[in-house]
């Protein structure tokens, strides 16, 4: 088992330490791995998830208990990483919901799918399913709000409403969601000429981003945060899976869709972390050093939650 987790992990390590190595070599300049990190970030992955929510069986996947276990838990871990990084670590509070975004936004797509299907088989990703479909909108909507009440305080409410709706529809990740919404809801379907063109391009997306992941880190670098990381790394990969196992026993959580929703809450955060925080251009190397150590220690981790889920 552990030798599958390694598997899975290690082929992520070596893209990211590709774009590292490439950048902290010159081969790459700062220029191009921001041109890299525009194309991930508002195309390619935006693409990505218009697919994958277009072709979702939503129907067969949906489930309220495990829906309401996973994002009560992710919830209460974003108020920890926004509270904890003001009240311990004295962070501007922009910067603090640019930390407890870190803290919400678990690798449910890269780490979490296939570490559950190597787990459990493809039979048993109903669940991470279902919380992909819902996590971006989720974790974007409550990021986004937060961070815009806290930009337009003294503004006034019409404003402050303005500048949350302004943010959330510029937001390609939140539009190609709901584009793959729109189409899968309508029972279109996507023409077979344009699903292919777009699997072209979603094909770059996740080690495009990668790449230019590991390129960010050569600038930011986890000095003088490492307290900071540490925290959000334990928010991430300790306190989210051990609500979810709280409120998925509570609620009785069948056993497949309980073991997905402990295994994807357990995942590092994901890249969207990093995605975030450049966004607003607030706890940038907190972020992107954060996404790496937490992926880095959830080899250990994983295998903790795998052997107490049995």
């Amino acid at each position: 088992m552990l030798q599958s987790l390694i598997d899975v992990i290690l082929p992520v390590f070596l893209v990211i330490g590709a774009g590292y190595t490439a950048t902290a070599l010159g081969y790459f300049k700062e220029a191009h791995i921001d041109g890299l990190m525009k194309f991930t970030q508002g195309f390619a992955i935006p693409c990505l998830l218009f697919l994958a929510i277009a072709n979702l069986d939503l129907g067969a996947s949906f489930d309220p208990r495990l829906l309401f276990s996973f994002y009560t838990a992710a919830g209460l871990c974003f108020c920890a990483g926004l509270f904890g990084a003001r009240l311990i670590f004295r962070r501007e509070w922009e910067d603090c919901v640019a930390i407890g975004f870190c803290c919400l936004f678990s690798n449910s797509v890269l780490l979490g799918l296939p570490i559950t299907e190597r787990a459990y088989g493809p039979e048993n990703l109903a669940g991470n399913y279902a919380i992909i479909a819902f996590h971006a909108p989720f974790c974007y909507g409550i990021g986004i709000t937060v961070m815009e009440v806290i930009r337009s305080r003294g503004h006034g409410g019409i404003r402050m409403v303005r500048s949350v709706l302004s943010a959330m529809f510029r937001n390609a990740l939140i539009l190609g969601i709901a584009l793959g919404f729109i189409v899968n809801l309508s029972g279109i379907g996507v023409p077979g000429v344009v699903d292919d063109a777009l699997g072209l391009i979603t094909r770059a997306a996740l080690p495009g981003a990668l790449f230019a992941l590991g390129g960010v880190l050569v600038k930011y670098r986890p000095e003088g945060d490492l307290r900071t990381i540490a925290y959000v790394c334990g928010v991430s990969l300790m306190l989210h899976p051990s609500l979810v196992w709280l409120f998925g026993s509570t609620v009785g959580l069948p056993q497949d869709l309980f073991r997905s929703g402990v295994l994807n809450a357990a995942m590092a955060p994901g890249f969207n972390a990093y995605i975030f925080a450049n966004m607003y251009g607030r706890a940038k190397r907190v972020a992107a050093s954060s996404v790496l150590v937490g992926t880095g220690a959830s080899i250990l981790t994983v295998w903790l939650w795998l052997t107490l889920l049995g």
